[in-house]
């Protein structure tokens, strides 16, 4: 598939990110993709979230590619399987459901909602020492998934606190998965 045929769906973290992390930039460069708003980026909520994202796939004409990063990654996860215009999904730096039971602002239904099977490409990107999620714990949400892992190695967050502004490599993998998947 190419990105000319279809939708990209950026998801983006909590905070809704810096103009230079790599999605915002991803967003401007890609002429097919656009931000998913959320109403609230600082206290995410499971229900408000998917909801969000499932009005804007099933708004799409041609087949949508997700690309979420962090809390937009971990939606994705969520809410994925139930949107049959998703294509294919990237998922980076999903937080672990552990870690999400400790933050203050963010709803507790995105631990403890079970994780579906996708029915698409998957691939999820993960970091060795990712404050997030432990490498293993990205290895058990990617099986849950049927998602392919790619081992980031050390690099944080995959943020641009941990030197991931532009992240030509992630684009570069973006390019090459996009390419592998069927188009519709």
């Amino acid at each position: 598939m190419r990105a000319s045929e279809c939708d990209i769906l950026i998801l983006p973290g909590m905070g809704g990110g810096t103009p230079d992390h790599w999605y915002n930039r991803w967003a401007q460069k890609l002429s097919t993709a656009r931000r998913v708003e959320q109403r609230d980026f600082d206290h995410p909520r499971l229900d408000e979230w998917a909801g969000r994202i499932e009005e804007v796939v099933a708004s799409a004409t041609r087949p949508v590619v997700l690309v979420g990063h962090s809390m937009g990654a971990v939606t994705a996860c969520l809410a994925g399987p139930a949107m049959p215009k998703v294509a294919a999904a990237m998922l980076v730096a999903p937080a672990s459901p552990r870690v999400l039971l400790t933050l203050e602002n963010v709803d507790h239904a995105f631990a403890h909602r079970p994780q579906r099977r996708v029915e698409f490409p998957c691939l999820l990107v993960a970091s060795r020492n990712d404050p997030y999620a432990t490498y293993e714990e990205s290895t058990e949400r990617a099986s849950a998934l049927g998602a392919t892992l790619v081992d980031a190695g050390e690099s944080g967050h995959i943020n641009p606190d941990s030197g991931h502004g532009p992240w030509p490599e992630g684009l570069m993998r973006f390019a090459h998965f996009l390419g592998q998947v069927k188009a519709g």
